[in-house]
């Protein structure tokens, strides 16, 4: 990390607790991070009091890439904009009923209530207006209708977004297209999602779900859009406004304010897009990725170097029909609570947030938490936090440990606090083993990349317990996410329906289909000012055997014959389940991915030391593997060089995280700075 005045490119990412800021100057290759306090009632200052922090001079900065929770934030709080649903006639009722599955969690759950609907029935109208299932027209659509349906909405219940989902307009979209331009023409105050904007793809419930969610947010994420841009220009930007997006890559934020919803994991996926650079440049395709903030971790599995992306994901039980990666989040972060449930210590999911934070912070909390519990087995320094700008309160640490979790339980402060990283381990372990075991990933085939701003603290630990093959600690782990965002690409996917049995497919229709879905995102790429040379046109098709509900995702591109379809097909769905069968295949979702090629930052090589490495102190602190207090080595990360190697225990620091591994764990420094730690078999 070293200061620079000026950057060419600026990201931030927005967090529970904190806000991360890197600058990056390609001309010098300087790199700059800090972090800022989360402002929840003003998200836009906590990006402005980062962006200072860092030292970003917004003049000279070219591109500005951004990650927000705020439409994640809004749904999860129920704080979106008061939203209305309008459908054909004898549909109403769709949005209301979804679907009768449960989730695992509340399957055998007798006090099960469904979560109360974004939309209520009430606020849902029906207009006459009709298409077949090949988007041919039954009944043409009551342009009146539309605009009474509105009108109710809005001056009977004071809605303030609309969502317009029509049967099988991913065929003909017609009838939605007229529906969103009578209403923006005749309340240009409301806010208008139109399903087949945002997917071209059959299952209405899911459809109008992903609609309205995207309605819901869509006045929120404008405001504060049009809100931050209009801070960062008073202070003289006038670049490229980026905005992450929950499956991969960047888009405008225009783009990002017409339909918000791909925005909704924007955060968590800058640091799956930092994870595969980094396991590229390490010739580690097979990556399972642990982000440990302040508020959740993140887990993922990156196969092949690329993350896994999901096409249906749910967010407080309402689906969205959007890729995403298929990350799985779980309330244990720095700042989550632990408490006791009778005698039954826990952690989480409750989180102290960024105010009052945990005790440690000295900011009013009372409740103790994980970094609480860190600081006790003396793994941070409470003097040199955050860089030294913000001292931590031990005395109260222990105070709190001790009140709320060791007289209670009559044990001693040492224990509860190896007791809560001991929950945390297990609850973690249940997550791993949920995206890598239970689809029949071997978890120690796989190297680990920790981050965020706990995740070096606490991934060795996870590393040892789980047998993991090796723990990868990258360049600026607690702003990695951000870091991530500077290398990701301009991205648009595009999909479409195409339910076929294989058998009834011809090579030249599908291509022809394929290449209508490439015209349009070619027109949509071009528009974002991307080079034909940087653009660049990603195939694949989803398939399934007939009969069945899921489908697997095939690579599509270099397609000879349908026979060579079929193969792959078989030999993905082998991989995934085990087996294959006789049945027809049949294709379901023909996909592009559109990518405009972006000149990201590159990892540069480090120039080893001569001289042997020396610890800059020593500190007494807990070691999990011989279960007490034993001498840890202290290193500070600007001392590290390619080719160092490090034997446990010991501690390496640097200003806004600290990495921490155990007396049967060792590390190396590789070319690039990164801390490779290995060791500590289960």
């Amino acid at each position: 990390m070293t200061n620079s005045p000026t950057s060419d490119w600026l990201a931030v990412d927005i967090g529970g607790t904190f806000v991360d800021a890197i600058t990056f100057d390609r001309e010098s290759g300087n790199i700059n991070i800090e972090k800022a306090a989360t402002t929840p009632t003003d998200p836009t200052q906590g990006v402005l009091n980062s962006s200072e922090r860092v030292d970003a001079s917004l003049e000279n900065t070219t591109a500005f890439v951004h990650g927000t929770t705020l439409g994640l934030n809004a749904v999860l709080e129920r704080k979106g904009a008061r939203t209305g649903i309008i459908t054909n006639t004898g549909f109403r009722d769709v949005y209301e009923i979804g679907r009768t599955n449960l989730e695992r969690s509340a399957m055998y759950d007798i006090n099960y209530e469904k979560p109360e609907s974004l939309v209520p029935r009430r606020r849902c109208k029906e207009v006459p207006g009709r298409l077949n299932a090949d988007g041919d027209v039954i009944d043409e659509l009551d342009e009146s209708a539309v605009i009474q349906a509105a009108d109710e909405l809005v001056t009977d219940h004071g809605i303030e977004a609309i969502a317009v989902c029509f049967l099988h307009s991913y065929q003909n979209d017609d009838h939605e297209v007229r529906a969103a331009e009578l209403i923006r023409e005749t309340f240009p105050a409301v806010s208008v999602s139109v399903s087949s904007d945002i997917t071209g793809e059959y299952r209405e419930y899911e459809r109008t779900s992903t609609a309205v969610l995207d309605a819901y947010i869509k006045p929120i994420f404008g405001s504060y859009v049009e809100k931050l841009a209009g801070a960062l220009g008073e202070r003289g930007f006038d670049g490229s406004f980026f905005v992450t997006r929950s499956g991969g890559g960047t888009f405008t934020a225009d783009s990002a304010t017409t339909a918000p919803v791909h925005t909704i994991l924007s955060g968590p996926a800058g640091g799956l897009i930092g994870a595969s650079n980094v396991g590229e440049v390490l010739g580690r395709e097979d990556l399972i990725t642990v982000d440990m903030g302040g508020t959740s971790l993140d887990a993922c599995v990156i196969e092949g170097g690329s993350p896994v992306v999901e096409y249906t994901a749910s967010l407080e039980h309402q689906p969205m029909m959007i890729p995403v990666y298929d990350i799985r989040t779980i309330g244990a972060g720095g700042g989550s609570i632990a408490w006791l449930d009778g005698s039954l210590l826990k952690v989480g999911p409750q989180s102290a947030g960024a105010d009052p934070g945990p005790i440690c912070y000295g900011k009013g909390g009372e409740q103790p938490t994980v970094t609480d519990a860190a600081l006790a087995l003396h793994y941070i320094d409470p003097n040199a936090f955050l860089g030294g700008d913000m001292e931590l309160d031990y005395d109260g640490a222990i105070d709190g440990l001790q009140r709320e979790l060791a007289d209670p339980l009559d044990s001693s402060v040492d224990a509860v606090s190896k007791g809560v990283l001991d929950v945390t381990l297990a609850n973690t372990i249940g997550t791993i083993r949920e995206i890598t075991v239970e689809k029949g990933l071997d978890p120690r085939d796989f190297s680990t990349v920790a981050y965020g701003g706990a995740g070096p603290l606490f991934v060795p630990l996870l590393g040892r317990e789980m047998g993991l093959n090796e723990v990868i600690v990258p360049q600026a782990p607690s702003v990695f996410s951000a870091w991530g965002m500077l290398m990701a690409d301009i991205v648009y996917d595009f999909s479409q329906t195409h339910i076929t049995v294989l058998d009834d497919v011809d090579l030249n229709t599908l291509e022809t289909s394929f290449r209508k879905l490439e015209a349009d995102a070619r027109e949509t790429i071009e528009n974002e000012g991307i080079a034909p040379g940087d653009q660049r046109y990603e195939r694949s098709i989803e398939m399934r055997y007939f009969g069945q509900e899921h489908t697997v995702e095939v690579e599509a591109a270099g397609i000879d014959s349908i026979d060579t379809l079929a193969d792959r097909f078989k030999r993905d769905h082998k991989t995934r389940y085990g087996h294959t069968m006789d049945d027809p295949v049949e294709a379901v979702h023909l996909r592009v991915r559109a990518i405009g090629e972006s000149d990201n930052p590159e990892l540069e090589q480090k120039e080893p030391r001569g001289a042997p490495l020396e610890p800059e102190t020593t500190r007494e602190a807990y070691c999990f593997a011989v279960d007490s207090y034993e001498q840890f080595d202290v290193y500070r990360r600007e001392q590290l060089a390619p080719n160092d190697e490090i034997s446990g225990p010991a501690i390496i620091t640097e200003a806004t995280t600290t990495t921490v591994f155990h007396s049967d764990q060792q590390a190396t420094i590789d070319d690039y700075g990164h801390i490779l730690i290995t060791g500590g078999d289960a």
